[in-house]
């Protein structure tokens, strides 16, 4: 108390030297009109208050009907009966139990209100109890108290909807016709948000769209690169256009923390995590999906962290995410959840259970969808100690027909890699000596597309190498492995076709001892980046796997991210905010030449922007690849038009500093002339600025060029 007197006696004095007077009538102070004082924050102007329908404020309060009539006498027990259910799913307020009584027969109504500390807890409550049944005359109909207010408001009377005049909107496609062929990224740095060109010809960028407080958290392009999305307090939000990007849908969902769009951009999952009022109880999940282009909400789950959570890890409070994988292709035709026991696959077309009921597996632990087609992969663990063996099954959907089944024995742990085209899938499984005290690695290669589904086994040359990471090559045949013990790793790389039988795995090459423990493949295959990331410091080789050989070596240190641009032409690499130093950006060309380099402080994300598939059919693209020597000579005279434009650049800027050189000569020139009379009368008269009249004198100068000394002897 005593320094909080020091410290206001001292800003008093202060106050008192400055002549600035400390007795303020606050009163006499006029604000600007409204709540927020005509400041409006770039959340509200997303989601203004005139286009939402907030509710009246009981969203925890919940009405449960359906209950017995009951006298005074046993008014107790009844509410004894009701508190004791409705306590077990949430904190029940003081006095937040009301049933009301007739005033004539003094009997309850039959229902009674429920007030919760949070709305979750109410909706949870609402869920978990609606249809409850107390005994066979007594079945629970739960409603949210604001629901009534709701319903209330809708006139008696049918009213047709307004019909607003069509007006066409931009075309959201339209960034793909650039002319120069050009990709677009995305980054978000401090609290900017930036769209830029890559032109690469001119080694730098250009912008496109840059907003402040554009996002809360991050931005995430969806997968054909038509939309970018934001996400805010109240929910998420889409964006697209070449240059504008307006605004073109929200998405309400309070608190939201993730998104995930569906391959095809038909949906938009949202997600949310809330902590109950009791710590004792597990975190309250919603999920909501949208239809991306109405916004309207197709279906929504909600219930316990624990229930979401089954199988997989990271994510957000324990749970994995994306929490709903898609299956179909582009067609987003399913979505499946993996639960106990089971995996939920649902359909679009009405949003519920395929068959009204779920895919039974017992103790299934993991899962995944062909990138193509609507067929599941999962992973059932050894159980009984082994007497039943890991198992990997491949199902077909609709149908839950079981097209292929593998039995995989002594098996510690299993991961699943899907090759882009749905054409392989690799199975890499750990498996357990004999001795049971270390384990070693195999790969089981399904055959997705040939008869039967032929399964071949890949063990490494030496099979107890670690495995580091593992990459199928998109749209081909290959892969590569990273294997073995840091700090120099082998990469090795396989293809699914040997030279003389198709059908066959055979290994191409073995890099060794490489500083490398990432794969990124370029998008279009044949070329692939080898990244030393996090430990390696960023050191980067450009490889061709055609030729097998590395056409360049780099290292952007401190590198945390690398990414391909969609076409495969440039490489992206940076360095985020998990490091403090060196935030930013480089792009280099397939080839691994910089191209250029772009710093920015407090750097959080990188992104390319997504190109749908082409519409070439693989013989036209083969056909173009035949002939690009045709397509290429406009695209080269454009080339050598930069580089002349880029040289006239260069040579005036050299013109240009020349310029300056003898500008700035000629002006110090000017302004010795202009101070020689001064010069002169300082040396009293001497004028001594020309060479000529300096007095040349001879100076003789001794100079010593050897000291010795020497101790003589004198003898008697």
């Amino acid at each position: 108390m005593a320094a909080e007197v020091m410290l206001m006696n001292e800003i008093e004095a202060t106050a008192a030297q400055m002549g600035i007077d400390m007795n303020i009538d606050f009163s006499s102070i006029q604000l600007p009109p409204g709540e927020n004082c005509g400041i409006i924050s770039d959340d509200d102007d997303v989601y203004h208050d005139d286009q939402l329908e907030f509710d009246s404020g009981f969203g925890n309060v919940i009405v449960v009907d359906n209950l017995p009539v009951v006298p005074r006498e046993k008014f107790e027990k009844l509410e004894g009966v009701i508190r004791k259910i409705y306590s077990q799913i949430g904190v029940i307020k003081e006095d937040g139990l009301w049933m009301p009584v007739d005033p004539e027969t003094k009997k309850t109504l039959g229902y009674c209100f429920i007030e919760y500390n949070t709305p979750q807890e109410a909706e949870l409550a609402k869920e978990k109890t609606h249809g409850y049944k107390l005994d066979r005359a007594h079945i629970f109909a739960v409603n949210m108290f604001d629901d009534f207010d709701k319903y209330m408001k809708v006139l008696d009377e049918w009213a047709p909807p307004e019909i607003k005049p069509y007006t066409p909107g931009e075309n959201l496609q339209k960034w793909l016709a650039d002319e120069k062929a050009r990709d677009q990224f995305v980054i978000r740095a401090g609290t900017d948000t930036e769209v830029l060109w890559n032109d690469a010809r001119q080694s730098k960028t250009e912008p496109v769209y840059k907003r402040t407080y554009w996002t809360e958290s991050f931005v995430q392009w969806s997968p054909m690169g038509t939309y970018l999305a934001t996400v805010h307090r109240q929910g998420a939000a889409v964006w697209g256009g070449a240059n504008t990007f307006n605004r073109l849908m929200r998405y309400a969902h309070p608190q939201v923390k993730l998104i995930d769009f569906s391959p095809g951009e038909k949906f938009l999952v949202t997600y949310s995590s809330h902590e109950p009022s009791n710590p004792r109880d597990a975190n309250r999940v919603v999920i909501n999906i949208f239809d991306v282009r109405t916004g309207k909400m197709m279906r929504d789950f909600k219930g316990s962290a624990d229930e979401f959570a089954v199988g997989g890890a990271g994510g957000v409070a324990g749970n994995s995410w994306p929490v709903f994988r898609w299956g179909g292709g582009k067609e987003d035709k399913y979505f499946a959840k993996l639960g106990k026991n089971m995996i939920s696959v649902y359909e679009t077309e009405t949003f519920s259970l395929i068959d009204k009921k779920s895919l039974k597996v017992e103790n299934v632990v993991d899962f995944s969808w062909s990138p193509t087609d609507p067929i599941i992969a999962l992973f059932v663990p050894e159980l009984g100690g082994g007497n039943q063996p890991a198992r990997v099954s491949l199902v077909q959907m609709p149908g839950k027909e079981e097209l292929r089944q593998k039995n995989l024995f002594s098996i510690s742990d299993c991961k699943m890699y899907w090759q882009s085209n749905g054409d392989y899938l690799a199975v890499k499984a750990d498996r357990y000596t004999k001795t049971k005290k270390s384990t070693y690695t195999g790969f089981e290669l399904f055959r997705i597309k040939e008869r039967d589904i032929p399964i071949e086994v890949l063990e490494l040359d030496n099979k107890n190498d670690k495995i580091i990471a593992f990459a199928w090559e998109p749209k081909g045949h290959r892969f590569a492995v990273i294997h073995g013990d840091n700090p120099r790793p082998d990469v090795s790389f396989y293809s699914m076709r040997s030279t003389h039988n198709l059908g066959r795995v055979a290994k191409l090459t073995t890099l060794k001892g490489k500083q490398a423990n990432a794969l990124f493949w370029s998008p279009g295959g044949r070329f692939i980046v080898l990244a030393g990331l996090k430990g390696f410091n960023g050191q980067l080789e450009f490889f061709n796997v055609d030729e097998l050989e590395t056409m360049a070596t780099a290292e952007h240190f401190m590198a945390t991210d690398v990414e391909w641009d969609p076409t495969g032409r440039y490489v992206a690499t940076s360095v985020t905010s998990v490091h403090e130093m060196e935030n930013g950006f480089n792009i280099w060309s397939f080839n691994g030449k910089l191209l250029y380099r772009i710093l920015k402080d407090h750097f959080f994300q990188f992104l390319w922007r997504p190109r749908p598939p082409s519409f070439l059919t693989p013989e036209k693209e083969e056909e173009i690849a035949r002939n690009l020597k045709k397509y290429s000579k406009k695209y080269e005279a454009e080339d050598q038009d930069v580089s002349m434009l880029l040289s006239e650049q260069d040579r005036e800027k050299r013109r240009m500093l020349k310029e300056e050189w003898e500008k700035w000569g000629s002006e110090w020139r000017r302004a010795q002339e202009e101070e020689k009379l001064e010069r002169q009368k300082l040396r009293d008269g001497e004028a001594s600025d020309e060479e000529e009249e300096y007095e040349a004198k001879e100076v003789e100068v001794e100079e010593v060029l050897d000291v010795s000394e020497e101790v003589l002897s004198f003898e008697e």
